[in-house]
């Protein structure tokens, strides 16, 4: 049986080990093909690949079980769950790795894009333009259908210009600057906020309006600190929940 092959990421020895592989695996699992394999490698394989200790890999493993993405079991393996698992809460740790899993594994629909005069609320971030590309896109879980978050993207207009279309309906906005585009992404600030369903988001999340969402807005810096992207989420407040892990070292 061939087994699932996962993406390959640098690992950032600030943070633990065994939390960067899980989130580039959930990343992996949320993002393959419906062709893909189920059966992932073994332990000691998948140590292999990460370049990590079986100790660790098999703490991120047990990470993914938890969450309900895989199954183990003894002499047959271990597999991945044809039914991902709805409204898992998203763990926030510092890594862009954590931030592309973050937005995997759901359905994307691009909505508009159009180049805008920047926002009068993002001018802070954006001192030097006039212009930004703006990419408005829906998301959808994979499984029902059902709408889960609309974003949208302010995206510095040099970088705008190298971005194929395709691409993002298939990888989330992070992936696609530092994967596709090869911006040199050195950190990404998060902000949530608990706010009412206007009547846009009402419409595009199908909820009641004024309901309870999460308003997610994202800032992606280069190395010399320069704002790449500007991302504004508006999540259902009944679908997602947001936990933040601070690392103690």
């Amino acid at each position: 049986m061939t087994s699932f092959a996962p993406d390959s990421i640098v690992l950032n020895r600030k943070l633990p080990l065994w939390y960067q592989v899980s989130q580039s695996l959930r990343a992996s699992i949320l993002g393959r093909s419906p062709q893909d394999p189920l059966r992932l490698p073994t332990e000691e394989r998948l140590a292999e690949h990460y370049g990590v200790s079986v100790l660790t890999m098999r703490q991120a493993l047990k990470e993914l079980e938890d969450e309900g993405l895989i199954s183990r079991h003894r002499r047959r393996g271990t597999f991945i769950e044809p039914g991902v698992l709805r409204g898992a809460p998203v763990r926030l740790l510092g890594s862009v790795d954590a931030i592309v899993a973050q937005q995997s594994g759901m359905t994307t629909e691009l909505l508009d894009h159009a180049k805008v005069p920047v926002p009068a609320e993002l001018a802070e971030y954006f001192p030097d333009l006039a212009e930004v590309a703006t990419y408005h896109r829906l998301r959808r879980d994979e499984k029902t259908g059902e709408p889960t978050n609309h974003a949208r993207n302010h995206v510095r207009p040099e970088l705008a210009a190298r971005i194929d279309l395709d691409d993002l309906v298939r990888w989330p906005m992070t992936k696609v600057l530092r994967d596709a585009v090869g911006a040199d992404i050195s950190r990404i600030t998060d902000t949530v906020e608990a706010r009412l369903a206007d009547p846009d988001t009402a419409r595009l999340l199908q909820v009641p309006l004024l309901s309870p969402i999460l308003h997610y807005t994202g800032v992606t810096y280069d190395v010399d600190g320069r704002v790449l992207d500007v991302a504004v989420i508006h999540y259902r407040g009944d679908r997602f929940s947001f936990t933040v892990t601070l690392d103690a070292t």
